[in-house]
């Protein structure tokens, strides 16, 4: 008997203003990213709708851009907000990734690149662009803690828009 597929959503955070004086971890959404944001959302209603866990970036346009696509979704997954997904590089992110409960399905990361296309491609064995509010949903059979090169059985590209 084979494993269940495990999906992993990638979804880099929605389009950020670069207001002076503000931290880069601060940085709001734009109004396109306000727009773009709750699209991801219905994306993921269509495709990922039982999302069971949510790591996110601590940076306010990452949560932002979950807060508004949560509303889209009918799951109520467990958010947790990890300091290392923030400028995290792929191998902080598979370090991250690795430490989802076997039991979780489906599990969404919501971040920042290059780390998010980095990984993507690892994950992948192909490139990966990751533009704001694009989405990568991956598939595998394999565990969460086995989750390294080439792991993705099958991928999925998306870039919803409000």
């Amino acid at each position: 008997m084979t494993e269940a597929q495990r999906k992993l959503v990638l979804i880099r955070h929605a389009k950020s203003a670069w207001p002076d004086d503000v931290d880069d971890v601060d940085r709001p959404l734009t109004e396109r990213g306000l727009r773009d944001a709750p699209a991801v959302g219905r994306w993921l209603r269509e495709h990922a709708a039982a999302v069971e866990i949510v790591l996110c970036s601590p940076a306010v346009r990452a949560r932002r851009t979950w807060d508004l696509a949560a509303q889209e979704i009918p799951a109520e997954p467990v958010l947790k907000h990890d300091d290392r997904i923030y400028a995290a590089s792929a191998r902080e992110l598979l370090a991250v990734i690795r430490e989802i409960p076997p039991s979780v399905m489906t599990a969404v990361v919501i971040g920042h690149n290059p780390g998010l296309e980095d990984l993507t491609s690892l994950l992948t064995g192909e490139p990966a662009e990751l533009k704001t509010a694009a989405i990568a949903l991956l598939s595998s059979d394999a565990p969460w803690s086995e989750v390294a090169e080439s792991w993705a059985s099958a991928a999925t590209y998306a870039k919803p828009r409000g």
